[in-house]
């Protein structure tokens, strides 16, 4: 069975990632999707030191928190009512606390084949200071994140970028690359990004692609070398530059201050790209 776990905060987003979920899922057999929705709990007020005035806010917090419960479980309740008897199954799940907390934790009890997640993306001091949730998800989930961030139909996928240096090439991410393109019969675009700072021939990476798909038997690639001023740049206008379909990348699980001072360019692409994005995270 192929398990697929799709945060849901009812968002346009969210809508999007689900239907893409949906659709994904007639295109396998055995599939089972689960809607998972976080509900932050409020934080409870206290009495003012004058006595009065914040404990009337408080309970009018808690019946709001009461009624979108209610709410919200009424409406997961009609989606799991809908997708009854399709080719696959389906299940919704509310949590309490913290979005990206519960999300993590979810995915280490499920254990599922493949998130995908709505994002808007972020900009200026949200993403320098804390990124969005999904960028989180995507550096410490350990099984592949598909991001979405428009309506996308699975059938169109035909052009799939796979960016990276392939200086140290993973069978895990091979195999699920090859996966990918299967699924949606596409072609595949290995390239590398050629920046100011990190300079090689084109001869060089070119050798280095060719190795990676002859050592992985890949077939119906392309290998490709593009000029950029960064990585993330120059992957994100490669994919505009011949309307590639999917991005797809490898990131690190770095965390704390070293990710900080390293930064993560499969995340800044996923923050970034207006194109769904594939990313599976590899151990350093």
């Amino acid at each position: 069975m192929t398990k697929v776990l799709v945060p849901f905060d009812f968002s346009e987003e969210a809508q999007n990632a689900l239907d893409f979920t949906l659709a994904f899922a007639s295109k396998l057999d055995n599939v089972s999707i689960e809607v998972l929705h976080v509900l932050e709990i409020p934080a409870t007020t206290s009495m003012g030191t004058m006595g009065g005035g914040e404990m009337m806010g408080d309970i009018e917090n808690q019946i709001f928190f009461v009624e979108l419960m209610d709410k919200r479980k009424k409406q997961l309740s009609d989606l799991e009512s809908a997708h009854q008897n399709k080719p696959y199954a389906f299940k919704s799940t509310i949590k309490l606390g913290n979005a990206f907390k519960s999300i993590q934790s979810s995915i280490l009890e499920e254990d599922p084949d493949l998130v995908v997640m709505g994002s808007k993306g972020s900009s200026g001091l949200e993403e320098v200071l804390i990124g969005s949730n999904t960028e989180k998800v995507v550096r410490t989930a350990r099984c592949p994140v598909v991001t979405i961030k428009s309506k996308v139909n699975p059938s169109d996928l035909k052009k799939i970028v796979f960016a990276s240096d392939f200086r140290s090439n993973s069978a895990e991410i091979a195999a699920r690359l090859k996966r990918l393109q299967h699924i949606f019969g596409a072609e595949v675009y290995l390239v590398i990004v050629n920046t100011p700072g990190n300079f090689e021939t084109t001869r060089e990476s070119i050798s280095r692609i060719k190795r990676f798909a002859k050592e992985f038997g890949f077939e119906n690639v392309k290998a490709e070398v593009y000029n950029s001023t960064s990585e993330e740049n120059g992957i994100i206008e490669f994919a505009e530059d011949i309307d590639a379909d999917l991005i797809a990348m490898a990131t690190s699980g770095r965390t704390g201050f070293l990710h900080l001072i390293t930064g993560s360019i499969a995340e800044d692409v996923v923050n970034h790209a207006k194109r769904p994005v594939w990313t599976l995270r590899v151990e350093d």
